[in-house]
């Protein structure tokens, strides 16, 4: 399954990355650089090692670690429900 966000959840680019608003309840969530990397190479169609792989031609990272924290950040958004993956 790809990566979606839920239409209810919009998006906007800030200096430090990206903030979600979750349009049901208000709630909004704050992407810092790298997670907004991570976010974006998702929502473009991409799977978690492409995202991961993303990560680590743009920040000093490891891809083992980009790889663990993109998939931490899809899992986190899915128990946020702003995303199904």
């Amino acid at each position: 399954m790809a990566f979606e966000l839920h239409p209810d959840v919009s998006t906007a680019d800030t200096e430090y990355g990206i903030v979600l608003l979750d349009g049901r309840d208000g709630r909004y969530l704050q992407l810092n650089g790298t997670a907004a990397a991570a976010f974006r190479a998702l929502l473009d169609g991409g799977t978690v090692e492409q995202a991961a792989e993303r990560l680590t031609t743009t920040f000093d990272v490891a891809l083992d670690r980009a790889g663990q924290d993109v998939e931490r950040l899809v899992a986190k958004l899915v128990a946020l429900k702003v995303a199904a993956a």
